[in-house]
């Protein structure tokens, strides 16, 4: 699974966290930035992150910020990205199994590092459900992107 990175200074710390344990379980790494704890506008690196996603350079995308909102504001801006902010592992499972999540969104100062762990791995190992409810729901949602992402 090839995953894109991206964070803004106030996430830099749990992003280096992030990619050691991609790394060390055989994930391919996409990292967009920040690349230290300077002040950079999350916008910018949001909006790159979606776009590996949305265009299929990555299967998914993780996107860190001090509450983990700001960032998935932005990524939700682009046509096709369903960002989620996740606090715990239940919203994490069923943003991915109900919702089909492809970008997870972590606050470095809202959650620990330890449970923004364990987030990260349940949003990861979590597989898409493929009830007709889901897809209904989903279809849905497509269907007001289409509506007003023109």
């Amino acid at each position: 699974m090839k995953i894109a990175v991206g964070c803004d200074h106030g996430g830099f710390r749990l992003k280096e966290v992030i990619k050691k344990y991609l790394q060390q379980n055989m994930y391919q790494i996409l990292d967009f930035g920040c690349y230290s704890e300077e002040p950079v506008d999350w916008p910018d690196i949001a909006l790159l992150v979606a776009e590996a996603v949305k265009d299929r350079f990555a299967d998914v995308g993780i996107l860190i910020d001090s509450f983990g909102g700001a960032v998935c504001l932005a990524a939700n801006k682009v046509k096709g990205i369903r960002a989620v902010s996740c606090y715990n592992i239940t919203s994490a499972k069923l943003a991915r199994e109900h919702d089909d999540a492809n970008i997870l969104c972590l606050g470095a100062k809202t959650v620990g590092e330890a449970e923004n762990m364990e987030i990260l791995k349940t949003f990861l190992s979590t597989n898409v459900l493929t009830e007709q409810r889901y897809i209904n729901r989903l279809k849905k949602l497509q269907d007001i992107e289409n509506k007003y992402f023109k």
